[in-house]
């Protein structure tokens, strides 16, 4: 499926009418529509999703679910998209009718039952009227499959579906969000295009289906007094439900804002460096890092130096713990003697014994046997050590057992050995930390700003208002997720009480069977998405790991992708060559937006769908490298139709130009005049070359 041609009319910045024709059937896939910042190139963007799902288009992005909002509603937010001329001339009255259109003609679809060389969708909005209208032809004239299941519901179902439409219309500065994600909620957003990308969701909505029949067949035999408890229990868990979608909107909202004022707050730190010295952001990120880690060191070496020092006092002791290890020894020495010599006479009488019994059983003359005891007992008496004799008695006054000597022991040995090294080095160590540590403070402070200047004071002054509000903001999300957790466990607790109260409840015998089909139904397609969740998984981390491949110029830097699947939550894990997981906030904000574009290729691969890709500031926080792997690796084969549109020389550079010239097909610029922009076809080599002869003649 390719566009062959866009018509916009009245659309916003964009007045009368503006026509962009591609060209569909050539073998070079790349278009640009190149334009400075504020002539519409995000406009453009704007267009092509409002044509194609009017007011569901608040189910691709949140971005415009967020504008329809503030506008206070979608009808409001119709007129903002009106050219501001016409509008100004509708509204005073000079002319009486006035609407906007978009119109798209798209090429090569493969619609079930309908062939095709064409379909043309138009979408208009009348403002004397008030009225938006669709329209689709096929071929060009209006098909009565498309009046049948609806145009909102054709163009969802043949041309793209909305929840995957963010993966083909897509800002590239803001994909770094795919890499960005973290919480459950996000996690679980995401999770959903995956599925819908992935071709899962069918499925999951099919087990859905089956589940709220399930629920109606445990319902249907309710009545009466059991039917009014159900029925406060239900009324509970969609207030409960109702609750916690508003706090997710307040959070998000918290999010929105936070990220703002962050954006904000770089800005400022940005004038900051220039008015201080000429480190960067990202140098002073380093050093921030740096700061962090160096004050978490100290942390562990001040613990580890605590733990020495609780030997200290025994050191100080000197010749006491000298004297203490002695009369350990002494008493330990005296405790193994008097057990030895028991022992040893224990054994030495049990062996007489045994002789003398022996003897005896032989028969021998008693005279003999008695002179024989004789001579044993008088042996024993002169060899046998007494103990109260040969060992001077120690007075015990410690009392330890073998587990406390044997401690005490390891500890002197220690003490003995390598404490004193092992302090020397510790304390050298803290020394070092504390030089770096203030030495890389100091670095910071002078980032920051230089005292005297009021230029430099009045953003200090700013950035410290706008990190007091961040703090704010930070901690009301806080208080959001405690609350949002709450209402999760009441909500748990609410369905688990009316799930037991329905299972009370008797089903008749029709409805018996029905339950019983519909429960091995749901088994089976549960069992069928665990098996497609897997085979996807695996094909997804091919792909990823694939694209990572061949657009990172770090080779080894990502060298494993895994994806792991939890209940409805699909998240991706990138690892080192060590097999460790890879921190996505520890990477750059290009290198995430480079895990981002191989993701977005890896979905739109494993999706099969065959639809224009379209891209806002390409390029964006990429270096020379990345943006020649982009180029030659990204661009040339996500799609078989690419429309970029680049800010020209800081998102596409001529060289990079140059690089994307023999996957060109054609290329266009937008032009302002008197607060109004218009397409056209142009050579962007004239441009940059026109661009090179200003910078000259200045």
């Amino acid at each position: 499926m390719k566009i062959s041609r866009i018509n916009l009319t009245n659309f916003r910045i964009y007045k009368g009418e503006n026509i962009v024709s591609f060209s569909p059937f050539t073998d070079k896939n790349i278009n640009i529509i190149a334009g400075k910042n504020g002539y519409g190139k995000t406009t453009f963007l704007t267009s092509l999703i409002w044509v194609f799902y009017g007011k569901l288009m608040a189910q691709v992005e949140d971005k415009y679910r967020r504008d329809i909002k503030s506008y206070g509603g979608y009808d409001n937010f119709l007129h903002s998209l009106t050219n501001k001329d016409l509008l100004r001339e509708f509204d005073s009255g000079l002319i009486k009718e006035a609407s906007f259109s978009i119109e798209v003609t798209l090429t090569d679809l493969l619609i079930p039952s309908i062939p095709c060389k064409e379909v043309r969708i138009k979408r208009s909005f009348n403002l004397a009227k008030n009225k938006e209208d669709l329209a689709i032809f096929i071929d060009g004239t209006e098909n009565e499959l498309t009046k049948e299941v609806g145009y909102e519901v054709f163009i969802n179902d043949f041309i793209l579906p909305r929840e995957i439409a963010k993966f083909f219309f897509f800002d590239a500065e803001k994909i770094v969000s795919l890499a960005e994600a973290r919480s459950k909620e996000e996690l679980r957003s995401l999770s959903k295009a995956y599925s819908e990308v992935l071709g899962i969701k069918k499925y999951e909505d099919l087990k859905k289906n089956l589940e709220t029949l399930l629920t109606k067949l445990r319902r249907a035999g309710v009545s009466g007094m059991d039917k009014s408890k159900l029925d406060a229990l239900l009324e509970q868990e969609n207030e409960i439900e109702g609750l916690i979608d508003l706090n997710l909107e307040k959070q998000f909202e918290s999010d929105r804002e936070i990220l703002a004022k962050r954006k904000i707050s770089d800005e400022l730190q940005e004038k900051l460096i220039r008015e201080g010295n000429s480190i960067t952001v990202d140098e002073l990120n380093v050093l921030k890092s740096k700061r962090d880690e160096l004050i978490k060191e100290s942390s562990e070496i001040k613990s580890r130096l605590n733990n020495l020092m609780e030997f200290a006092p025994l050191i100080i002791a000197g010749k006491k713990l000298a004297d203490l290890r002695n009369q350990l020894l002494n008493e330990q020495k005296q405790a193994d003697t008097i057990i030895d010599s028991k022992i040893i006479n224990k054994e030495i009488e049990s062996f007489s014994k045994k002789v003398l019994r022996n003897l005896k059983d032989n028969e021998l003359v008693t005279s003999d046997i008695a002179s024989i005891e004789k001579i044993l007992k008088s042996t024993i008496k002169d060899n046998v050590i007494d103990e109260n004799k040969t060992i001077k008695p120690v007075d015990v006054l410690l009392d330890y057992n073998n587990d406390q000597y044997l401690a005490f022991q390891a500890i002197y040995a220690n003490i003995k050995g390598n404490y004193v090294n092992q302090l020397n080095a510790i304390v050298q160590e803290e020394k070092s930390n504390r030089v770096v540590l203030s030495k890389t403070n100091q670095k910071i402070k002078q980032a920051e700003a230089r005292k005297g200047n009021e230029i430099v004071k009045k953003y200090r002054e700013e950035k410290v208002l706008i990190i007091n509000r961040i703090t704010v903001l930070a901690e009301e999300k806080n208080s959001l997720l405690e609350e949002i957790g709450e209402l999760k466990n009441r909500l748990k607790i609410t369905r688990k009480e009316a799930s037991e109260y329905e299972k009370k409840f008797k089903l008749i015998e029709t409805d018996l069977k029905k339950y019983e089909v519909t429960e091995n139904l749901l088994l089976k397609i549960n069992t069928l998405i665990s098996r497609i969740k897997e085979e996807k998984k695996y094909a997804l981390q091919k792909a990823l790991k694939l694209g990572l491949n061949k657009l990172m110029h770090k080779n080894d830097f990502v060298t494993n992708v895994k994806v792991n699947i939890h209940g409805d939550i699909m998240d991706i894990d990138l690892l080192d060559s060590k097999n460790n997981v890879i921190n996505k906030d520890s990477l750059s904000k290009g290198e995430q937006q480079l895990y981002a574009t191989a993701l977005l290729k890896a979905l739109v691969d494993e999706s099969g769908i065959q639809f224009p890709v379209f891209i806002d500031s390409p390029l964006q926080k990429f270096d020379k490298n990345h943006s020649q792997n982009i180029i030659q690796e990204f661009y040339p084969d996500i799609s078989n139709q690419v429309v970029l549109l680049p800010l020209l020389e800081k998102e596409l550079t001529e060289e990079e130009f140059m690089m994307l010239k023999q996957n060109l097909s054609k290329t266009f610029m937008i032009e302002s005049n008197n607060d109004s922009s218009t397409i056209k076809q142009k050579d962007l080599m004239e441009v940059y070359k026109k661009s090179r002869e200003d910078v000259y003649s200045n």
